[in-house]
């Protein structure tokens, strides 16, 4: 029996591939497991290769890396396309559609013979008990449920309910479909047990969510009651799950002409003292720029959502990547600091949303959330958010006194100036993106720029003291340190921990706060590193590059850096661990002996 099972699956647009992980994640979770799931398309608007991948374990999953225990193809064609999406190892055991009419000795899996393959009739089964094809990927669920024990009763009420509307008979066709998945695994036993063991935290309550919806519903918790935006590969559920939801807490969703005219209502909404967000990706992001600029200059808080994929241009709509992170710093004209945060889990978004829209309303700025498509996108366990445990913030308004005289860009001590919003008498100020004096007045003094420059600047030095927007694990003397973030942060941690396993002292960083550099936070955490890793998702390695602007980083800490859709293993991580201790053991044992005088 096994605590952790990883399970590919890919076919064809139409086989319900992600519907047969989603009943499984589904199922699994009301076993009580922890489960992450994946899901991958090609970028045809229709048709086209699909798959999901799941992770299933007995305990909390960092990340739904790793190489497959179980592959399943509907069709081997699409299962290629996904390359290193859904590795293949001897140990995996490979289930395929015998309508394929590939051999079991001669499977297309370049470099790798499975040890265990099982050509079942899939089509075949659908069709004879469901009377249709379209119930594959319920025999797939039967077959997974037979041979892993993963929900097998839990599934049979899932199919039920997620039928019951179309009637007796399609339901009983689909519980006879599922049942002889399950027949045909219990008639062709695998040649070792490997079920999954019964969840140890028993049938706790869950949540089974995915980031984009998590986001959204912490956009309004937050208190956000206007969201403007255009429809996005990967981000649109954000705009979706709001424009169902948000009118219950009286707030308003805008689906704008275009990316621009989306973000031009949030400073709009921002303006008239709302609290407002949009969401996008990088070729929206690169639409919304000049806005952004404007939002910056005229200190007007909001929250723009990025949630990353391939890039450049129309790149790679369906995949995820950490390539934005340039952008998202350096994506302005003039001199401007916009915060940058990055969640790193489905959990963990929640939190960072309510944040964005805090330091936004703290700091009268945009803030950019840098999501990503993995985690917008899969489906993740997560324990029922303690929503108690967050304070929300409301920016900074005028007192009587202030508004007797306003001066809106007033410079204080901290470089923030109460703000107003329209109806606020004695309120009044002109709100623009040229540049201005303490009242709001245009401006073309060098010497007023520079202070302004200053004041928009220097007011975030207290971010970036912010340790609670770091998470530091391991070792904290260790000599090899890592450094990632966003959703490849969960790699690197579940690295440490196969590293602590093996007695290897190492420690991770993980920095949510990505802009302003906190620099202090970087330099007490190399203060003990010799060697290490920067691993993220970008071909530039560009959160390495970053820091290394700010901060002095130890000459053998590298980058561990790829595009997206290659994705990074914890076993590869912890094979350059390995690396490394052998070669400062090795260096070590070749110093110099001392002269003996």
């Amino acid at each position: 029996m096994s605590n952790n099972i990883i399970i590919g699956i890919a076919g064809a647009g139409g086989d319900g591939v992600v519907s047969a992980g989603e009943s499984l994640i589904t199922a699994a979770a009301l076993e009580g497991y922890h489960g992450i799931m994946t899901k991958s398309f090609g970028s045809q608007i229709r048709g086209g290769e699909a798959s999901c991948r799941l992770r299933l374990s007995t305990e909390p999953v960092l990340n739904p890396n790793g190489s497959l225990d179980v592959a399943v193809a509907l069709n081997w064609d699409d299962f290629r396309r996904f390359g290193g999406e859904l590795p293949v190892e001897r140990r995996t055991i490979v289930i395929y559609e015998s309508k394929t009419g590939v051999a079991r000795d001669n499977l297309p899996l370049e470099g790798v013979t499975p040890a265990v393959v099982f050509s079942v009739p899939i089509t075949e089964m659908a069709e004879k008990h469901a009377g249709t094809s379209k119930a594959k990927n319920i025999v797939v669920a039967g077959l997974l449920a037979g041979w892993f024990g993963i929900g097998r009763e839990s599934m049979l009420a899932g199919i039920r309910k997620k039928f019951a509307r179309k009637g007796a008979d399609v339901v009983n066709g689909n519980v006879r479909a599922y049942q002889a998945g399950l027949e045909f695994a219990e008639n062709n036993p695998l040649p070792e047990d490997r079920k999954l063991k019964a969840a140890s935290g028993g049938k706790g309550v869950k949540l089974l969510t995915d980031g984009n919806d998590m986001c959204a519903a912490a956009a309004i918790f937050a208190g956000c009651t206007f969201f403007g935006g255009y429809p996005i590969t990967p981000s649109t559920e954000i705009m979706q799950y709001l424009d169902r939801e948000i009118w219950k807490y009286g707030g308003t969703v805008l689906q704008a002409e275009d990316e621009i005219a989306g973000l031009g209502a949030v400073v709009g909404a921002s303006f008239a003292g709302k609290k407002a967000m949009t969401a996008t990706s990088g070729p929206g992001m690169s639409l919304k720029t000049e806005m952004l600029g404007l939002a910056s200059i005229a200190e007007l808080p909001l929250v723009c959502v990025n949630v990353q994929r391939g890039g450049p241009s129309t790149g790679m709509p369906t995949k995820a990547e950490q390539s934005d992170l340039f952008q998202a710093v350096f994506s302005a004209h003039g001199d401007c600091l916009r915060p940058v945060l990055a969640p790193i889990s489905v959990g963990d978004i929640f939190g960072l949303t309510v944040e964005a829209f805090n330091i936004a309303e703290y700091y009268q700025t945009p803030v950019i959330l840098l999501s990503d498509q993995e985690i917008s996108q899969r489906k993740e366990t997560v324990d029922p958010i303690d929503t108690s445990r967050f304070q929300l913030v409301e920016r900074r308004r005028p007192t009587g006194a202030e508004l007797a005289k306003y001066a809106r860009f007033k410079f204080t001590e901290s470089g923030i100036s109460p703000i107003s919003n329209p109806g606020m008498v004695g309120g009044n100020y002109l709100a623009a993106g040229i540049e201005h004096d303490e009242s709001g007045r245009p401006t073309a003094s060098g010497e007023m720029h520079a202070r302004m420059n200053e004041k928009r600047f220097q007011k975030f030095n207290p971010l970036k003291n912010r340790r609670d927007l770091f998470q530091i694990e391991g070792d904290p003397d260790a000599s090899i340190g890592i450094v990632s973030w966003g959703s490849v942060a969960g790699v690197a941690l579940e690295a440490l921990r196969l590293a602590q396993a093996e007695g290897l002292h190492v420690k991770v960083l993980v920095p949510k706060l990505l802009y302003p550099l906190a620099e202090q936070v970087y330099q007490d955490f190399f203060a003990s590193v010799k060697r290490g890793l920067f691993v993220e998702q970008s071909y530039q390695a560009q959160l390495y590059r970053l820091v290394r602007m700010y901060v002095d980083v130890p000459a053998l800490v590298k980058p561990l850096a790829r595009s997206g859709s290659n994705p990074i293993q914890p076993g590869e991580v912890l094979d350059r661990l390995r690396e490394m201790v052998v070669a400062m053991q090795r260096n070590r044992n070749h110093q110099p002996e001392p002269v003996q005088e």
